[in-house]
């Protein structure tokens, strides 16, 4: 599988956000109030390795939403060049990306190098952001149950405001991006 020809295939972020429906506003408002730290180190690491990002998305996905716009203020930061491809229209490449080797989770970043060489993938969440959605569903009653869709939309909702709200989520998410890219040789 050729990493750099999927890379070719993606949209820009600009026309991905562009053309979302669903969660435009939310993902535009952790953009515009997330702050990276100044003057790290990082960010002449990363951009020596002159990396490219696939990120596998739908904008429907409320965890896309939220790591999403972290992503994209570290490639501002580091040269990152991210292009975007929806999930559900590029499943040759998403089934090599599965979460717990069955579930087609998004958001997927697969970071490659310059010859197309996969570096490191991250997603679909950071791990104390698992940790919340693992609660919340843990809450929620068997499906077999007459109340089951409500109270899964109610989850869906009130996790979703969290995201867009809870600024400790887009830090978490941003150590955790990170790690990622540290461990990046």
């Amino acid at each position: 599988m050729d990493l750099l020809q999927w890379y070719e295939k993606g949209i820009e972020p600009d026309v991905y956000i562009e053309s979302m429906k669903k969660h435009k506003e939310n993902l535009l408002a952790i953009y515009d109030h997330f702050q990276l730290p100044d003057n790290y180190t990082l960010y002449a690491q990363v951009k020596e390795k002159q990396l490219k990002v696939i990120v596998l998305t739908e904008d429907w996905c409320g965890d896309a939403m939220l790591n999403i716009p972290i992503l994209l203020k570290l490639a501002e930061a580091t040269n990152l060049d991210v292009r975007m491809l929806y999930r559900d229209q590029n499943l040759e490449l998403m089934d090599q990306y599965l979460t717990n080797e069955t579930s087609r989770s998004i958001p997927i970043f697969i970071f490659i190098d310059t010859n197309g060489n996969e570096k490191a993938t991250w997603g679909p969440r950071a791990k104390s952001i698992q940790d919340f959605v693992d609660k919340a569903q843990a809450k929620l009653p068997n499906r077999e149950e007459a109340d089951y869709q409500d109270k899964f939309k109610e989850m869906i909702l009130f996790m979703n405001k969290s995201f867009r709200d809870n600024s400790q989520f887009w830090e978490h998410v941003h150590k955790s991006l990170e790690h990622t890219l540290k461990q990046i040789s």
